[in-house]
This record gives structure tokens, sequence and C-alpha cells, in this order.
């Protein structure tokens, strides 16, 4: 079976309101570092954060993260 990985858009949706990282990390009660690691896949924000980063876009969450194989 392959293993299915967790792609995210997060980057663009950050780009598209020119955030930085350390400003969206800020709006969502998170580190810098913790936004770095998401857009960089290596860590999977749990389902609070998810939903806190999607609402700070004004979006969905499946807007943002997107299970691939």
């Amino acid at each position: 079976m392959p293993r299915e990985t967790l792609r995210n858009t997060l980057k663009v949706h950050r780009a598209r309101m020119d955030w930085t990282q350390e400003e969206l990390a800020r709006r969502v009660g998170v580190t810098r570092k913790t936004i770095n690691t998401i857009e960089n896949g290596i860590f999977v924000p749990s389902t609070v954060l998810a939903l806190k980063l999607a609402r700070v876009f004004g979006v969905r969450v499946e807007d943002l993260f997107q299970l691939a194989e």
C-alpha cells in the first residue's frame, strides 16, 4: 500500500497575504519554527492548529492541506 503524505499550500496562502512566517505564527499562537516545519512537510499540525490556520486565511482546511500518495 502506498504511503500517504500531507501536502500543504500554506506558503502560497501566506505569500498572498504578504505575511512572514513570524506574522502568521503570531496570528495563530505558535512559533515561527512551527510554521516553517509545517510548510516544509516536516510537521503535521494538530486538527486545532489546522482549523486556526484555515480561519486566519478565511479558507477551508481542505484548501490548505491535501492527502497525496
